[in-house]
């Protein structure tokens, strides 16, 4: 079975936190392999002096919804200061790590470039190489695996949280090879140690790993919904359901104007590789539509090595936009930046004028050449091969 970074840090890599006062950025579900909370294991260690928490979206509890800000309180359970990291800052002050020795981060990705806990990580490496302070990323298995790359990489002028780091959609790397990437290119002065994952190798999907699986953000709920969020999170850019409310977020997809059986029909016309829609019926209890009754799709991963999440997700757009022309719409403009929250998760324009021009066929061939070029890129950011 694969040993995650909290247990080799337990093991031999723990002379990078002995004697030291720490801080940690990171939420309950992150456990050991044995799903005991590294903030108990690290609040339990008598070498060391855990100080304070960190918590990235969804908080320190990971109970708070999506997009909502989280107080700054004191956890209940460890009686130890808890920090939001999604509210009115972003990254620890220079006054919350002034009494740290090191900085801990471990945080689940889950390989697709809209989650927003490398924006965390981003802004935790920003903040300890500010302040001196040592940082320790542990590292886990990319649940995707780490072949497998789709879409084309970040447009600059996109970049925000839900799209930090110059990568494609689905992007192939653990999040201990993003942080060396992001030491790389952006904060070559922070000092970095990621502690790796034991026994993974690139071609591993999540089932693989022998780990079980902790939803690591209340709408991440198992393998099948990760493997489909680099395609359908998109529609979190449109009048349509992600089916978030229901107990299917990212694998329900609708809306109250839409038909399931149509657009099941559209959809498995298009005998995409590993998946298969069949129509739904869903109310959800919060969100887009909440309290009505939605007629949608759910997308069944039947093989997951062959899957190709983005163009699954494009599909279903397509066939929105070919079956209900005048309901269907990709969203409105961003509050504060005035750009299209649709071009935000995909990291510019592009992939919307394909989808609005018919040229998909386009965005796709240029996948291949995209990806010869990042892999070279990031070969010296990896960790496994």
């Amino acid at each position: 079975m694969v040993e995650l970074g909290i247990d080799q840090l337990m093991g031999p890599f723990h002379h990078l936190i002995e004697g030291k006062r720490l801080g940690l950025i990171a939420p309950y579900p992150m456990t050991d392999s044995r799903l005991v909370p590294i903030i108990d294991r690290l609040r339990l260690d008598p070498e060391t002096r855990l100080v304070r928490l960190f918590g990235p979206e969804h908080g320190v509890l990971n109970a708070a919804k999506e997009g909502e800000h989280v107080a700054f309180a004191t956890d209940a359970h460890s009686g130890l200061p808890a920090v939001s990291l999604y509210g009115d800052v972003k990254a620890p002050s220079l006054d919350m790590m002034a009494d740290l020795d090191v900085l801990v981060i471990d945080l689940q990705d889950i390989g697709t470039r809209y989650y927003t806990n490398p924006s965390t990580l981003y802004y935790a490496l920003q903040a300890a190489q500010q302040a001196s302070v040592h940082a320790v990323v542990l590292d886990r298995p990319n649940p995707l695996g780490g072949i497998q790359r789709e879409g084309h990489l970040l447009d600059p002028a996109y970049q925000s949280f839900v799209g930090m780091l110059p990568v494609p959609i689905r992007h192939g790397l653990t999040f201990g090879e993003q942080a060396r990437l992001i030491q790389g290119l952006h904060f070559p002065k922070v000092r970095l140690d990621v502690v790796p994952v034991k026994g993974w190798s690139r071609d591993m999907l999540f089932p693989d790993t022998g780990l079980p699986f902790v939803s690591p953000s209340p709408n991440t709920t198992h393998f099948d919904m990760t493997l489909l969020y680099p395609g359908t999170c998109l529609f979190e850019g449109t009048n349509v359901s992600v089916g978030r409310g229901t107990t299917h977020p990212f694998e329900w997809i609708g809306a109250p104007w839409s038909d399931g059986h149509q657009l099941a029909d559209v959809f498995n016309a298009r005998a995409l590789p590993g998946v298969a829609a069949r129509p739904v019926y869903f109310t959800p209890s919060r969100s887009l539509y909440t309290g009505e009754l939605v007629s949608g799709v759910q997308i069944h991963v039947l093989d997951p090595r062959r899957v190709h999440a983005l163009k699954t997700g494009v599909a279903l757009i397509e066939a929105f936009q070919f079956l209900y022309p005048d309901a269907f719409r990709i969203g409105s403009e961003d509050d504060h930046s005035r750009r299209l929250f649709f071009d935000l998760l995909a990291g510019g324009t592009g992939l919307r004028e394909a989808i609005q021009s018919g040229q998909t066929a386009q965005y796709f061939s240029d996948e291949k050449g995209i990806m010869e070029h990042f892999s070279e890129q990031i070969d010296p950011y990896l960790l496994y091969r």
